[in-house]
């Protein structure tokens, strides 16, 4: 006489529980991946020589009617076809904010601050740093995107650090009427060093005057065992609309002739001599080249080059 298997109770219901999760397919049904906003890492290191290169993405936003702000002495079809042949929408522009920290082996050495302390600080923390640990902070230029994160309800962000900024600048600034410069850069005057074109902010840290943007507007030239970068900040404002057409004014740009000639000058030293830049609102991670394209320039964006 044959006997009918034998379950356990467990492997019952087990089995049981089984049936209801078998798809008609035979696939075990799972939970759905939740669908994610758009988003980047918050920081890209590189090496130049002997220093650590690192940008910081400290915020990035859409702005809507992009050529209220670039090409604003070109026409609305010349502005649109050259947007179509770089791929562009013409209704809005990303933006993107990135200060620059370097790390000299002996100064961790912060360029601009972004429009937060907590955009800022909380780039520099993911990238493995702290406030407390930045040494020199150099403001390229008064905007607010650049002077924001100095400090917040009058507290100090960056602690124990010294700050250092172009003179030209300081002195245009201090004589206008500026909310945010009276706010965040005047607390600390006693305590900055300013530059003047030539001016050295740490070994192998030079600053480049490249005024037009503001009226002392500073790039600094980073170099290190023979190898050279060029921080620009806002020397160029769009990869396409400023960058590739350095004669398109730019609405942020203070004298618009000057940041113009500014342009060209900083765009043929790069592109003659294969120098890098970092441009604060250029693409993220902010690395990038200059090639000569006929009478202007393109841009070409960091891929590998330097992480070997």
């Amino acid at each position: 006489m044959s006997r009918s298997p034998i379950l356990s109770r467990r492997a019952a219901l087990v089995g049981a529980a089984a049936v209801p999760l078998a798809a008609a397919s035979g696939t075990i049904a799972r939970a759905k991946a939740p669908m994610m906003e758009a988003g980047s890492a918050p920081y890209q290191r590189v090496k130049l020589g002997q220093f650590d290169v690192t940008t910081l993405l400290a915020g990035s936003r859409a702005v809507e009617g992009p050529h209220n702000i670039f090409g604003m002495n070109v026409d609305k079809e010349t502005f649109e076809e050259v947007s179509a042949q770089a791929n562009l929408p013409t209704d809005a522009a990303q933006f993107f904010f990135t200060p620059t920290v370097i790390n000299t082996g002996n100064e961790l050495i912060l360029f601009d601050t972004g429009l937060s302390g907590a955009g800022t600080t909380a780039a520099l923390e993911a990238a493995g740093y702290t406030a407390d640990q930045v040494d020199v902070v150099v403001l390229t230029h008064m905007h607010g995107d650049h002077i924001g994160g100095l400090s917040t309800d009058g507290t100090k962000t960056f602690a124990n650090a010294r700050y250092v900024t172009g003179s030209a600048e300081f002195d245009a600034w201090s004589k206008a009427d500026n909310e945010g410069f009276d706010t965040k850069v005047k607390p600390l005057a006693e305590e900055m060093t300013m530059l003047d074109d030539g001016g050295s902010v740490a070994s192998g840290v030079t600053a480049m005057a490249a005024f037009g943007h503001t009226p002392g507007h500073m790039a600094y030239r980073i170099e290190s065992d023979g190898n050279q970068l060029v921080l620009g900040a806002d020397f160029a404002n769009h990869y396409v609309w400023s960058l590739a057409h350095p004669d398109w004014e730019v609405k942020f740009d203070m004298d618009k002739a000057a940041a113009a000639q500014t342009r060209r000058k900083m765009l043929d030293m790069m592109a003659a001599d294969a120098i890098p830049f970092v441009g604060y609102h250029m693409p993220w991670p902010a690395f990038g080249y200059v090639e000569k394209s006929g009478e202007n320039y393109a841009y070409v964006p960091h891929t590998y080059q330097l992480l070997l």
